[in-house]
């Protein structure tokens, strides 16, 4: 399968530093890589609404947000979640795109855990801290999310920035941003998991 990108971008903000990094790390990706960018504040979800246990589940319609992001998820290889870190942790655009996964696990037709396993799920996220430890939650979220659905998880690409235009000023950031894609990314694990213990 050829590889096809989607770059959620998660912030409030059009073209902030988040958005600047991802591009900076996209740039970097083979011509022939498909990428698709979703700015999830232009497809707003309606509350996400608990129906796991209800019978009435119905795929969304294509022209509807939930529709739209579920087949571009399912069509990606590589997701991105470009979500600055707010309160040390994803978007709330963010976090509402990652709570319909759990409608999406019993949509009829769409079997999303077993079409999601294997696929690789990226971060990028800018905060205003010089310590990186304080993203540790943001990461926790997109890596324990990757594990449950035996994705595979490139970690977080970080970059500093507040105002505007900011993180062009890390040069470690933008260093970083030239191969972050070029890495092996792992199967994801949860904190508990042993490496080499058989995955469940």
């Amino acid at each position: 399968m050829s590889r096809r990108f989607l770059f959620l971008l998660g912030s409030a903000r059009e073209v902030g530093n988040t958005e600047l990094l991802a591009r900076e790390a996209a740039a970097q990706l083979p011509g022939e890589v498909e990428q698709r960018w979703i700015r999830l504040a232009d497809h707003p979800l309606p509350d996400f609404v608990d129906l796991r246990h209800d019978s009435d589940h119905v795929r969304p319609s294509p022209d509807t947000p939930a529709g739209l992001l579920l087949d571009a998820t399912l069509a990606a290889t590589d997701i991105v979640i470009a979500s600055p870190l707010y309160w040390y942790s994803v978007s709330s655009l963010t976090k509402r795109y990652l709570d319909y996964w759990s409608a999406w696990l019993r949509t009829p037709g769409v079997d999303f855990k077993a079409t999601m396993a294997g696929r690789t799920l990226w971060g990028i996220a800018a905060l205003a801290d010089d310590e990186p430890s304080v993203a540790d939650p943001y990461a926790g979220t997109l890596n324990n999310s990757a594990a449950y659905l035996r994705m595979r998880f490139g970690g977080v690409l970080l970059g500093n920035g507040s105002a505007p235009g900011d993180v062009h000023e890390d040069a470690e950031a933008l260093a970083r941003a030239k191969t972050f894609f070029a890495q092996d990314a792992p199967l994801a694990r949860f904190p508990y998991e042993a490496v080499g213990a058989p995955l469940r």
